[in-house]
């Protein structure tokens, strides 16, 4: 695997092996001991799914305290546009902002460590997104900051008529409102 570092410290984009012959396809997904090799030591306790049609963000969204999250994200199917915010206050790079594009072509990996805000945008017609997470989802624990924010002004890649949000994220806070958690 190639490990890829990021202008921002800490977020890596994770390049997998891959064999591709006339039968199809091969690579590993996850390997546990070349992470550790790579001096990136997380416990990954639990793996999420998610299916979005084209249009949809879903964030930014993250977990603080004991409950806060390092997520190793892919997409198996379709594209993607995703970005994770620094909120580490302690931090160079708080409140900037890196987006990847992930895509089950390009079968890149963003590892996002504990202290940044996630979301995604839906850029194909479909998409399937995975993330592993070191932490279990804990409902006081989440937070959220507004996916239009004009502070970070995040270009989502899709155009403002094409987004569908759930209730919960369009009601989120703006950067300058958060509260300090990292």
């Amino acid at each position: 695997m190639n490990v890829l570092e990021t202008e921002i410290k800490d977020l890596y984009i994770i390049e997998p092996k891959f064999f591709g012959d006339s039968r199809g396809y091969f690579f590993e997904s996850y390997n546990k001991y070349k992470f550790e090799a790579n001096e990136l030591k997380y416990d990954f306790i639990q793996d999420n799914q998610s299916m979005s049609r084209q249009g949809t963000i879903r964030g930014l969204h993250f977990q603080f305290g004991k409950y806060a999250q390092t997520k190793l994200i892919y997409v198996s199917f379709g594209t993607v546009q995703d970005v994770a915010v620094d909120l580490r206050s302690n931090s160079p790079s708080f409140g900037k902002h890196l987006s990847v594009v992930l895509s089950g072509e390009n079968r890149r990996r963003f590892l996002i460590p504990k202290g940044f805000a996630h979301g995604f945008a839906v850029l194909s017609e479909y998409a399937i997104f995975h993330y592993k997470c070191d932490n279990p989802w804990h409902r006081e624990s989440e937070r959220g900051i507004r996916f239009d924010d004009p502070d970070l002004n995040i270009d989502w890649r899709l155009n403002h008529d094409q987004f569908f949000l759930s209730e919960k994220d369009k009601v989120l806070p703006l950067f300058r409102d958060f509260q300090e958690c990292f």
